[in-house]
């Protein structure tokens, strides 16, 4: 078990439920896109899939190539700005796009900063 990924995918489905809280909770924004509401668990799957499916294409190009981390953070990064796309093109509010877009934002930069930077501990 590659434990520093494991804690890498965590990170990012915990940061991205914080900033959810705080704008939705705390903050009273009302977070709906056109699928509907965005609640906890739609933005915990969300990020968990994004990880998990950012950690099995890493763990691919591993094993197939010698610059594999910087070719999967160059795709993860296109993939971070062409997810943005769907929150900055919603029919809802201003408050609502900036979140949606957060949400994106901070799971693909914990992604992008501790996935590739670890291996597992021996």
């Amino acid at each position: 078990m590659n434990v520093p990924r494991l804690l890498a995918v965590f990170g990012a489905v915990a940061a991205a439920l914080a900033v959810w809280a705080v704008v939705h909770l705390l903050g009273g924004v009302a977070l709906v896109s056109t699928s509907g509401e965005v609640t906890a668990g739609s933005v915990i799957v969300a990020a968990l899939v994004a990880g998990l499916t950012g950690w099995g294409l890493l763990a691919v190009l591993e094993r197939v190539m010698a610059r594999s981390r910087t070719v999967w953070t160059w795709i993860a990064g296109v993939f971070l700005v062409v997810s943005l796309a769907g929150p900055l093109t919603m029919g809802t509010t201003g408050a609502a796009k900036a979140t949606l877009a957060a949400l994106h934002v901070v799971t693909g930069a914990v992604l992008i900063g501790l996935l590739p930077r670890r291996r597992e501990l021996r």
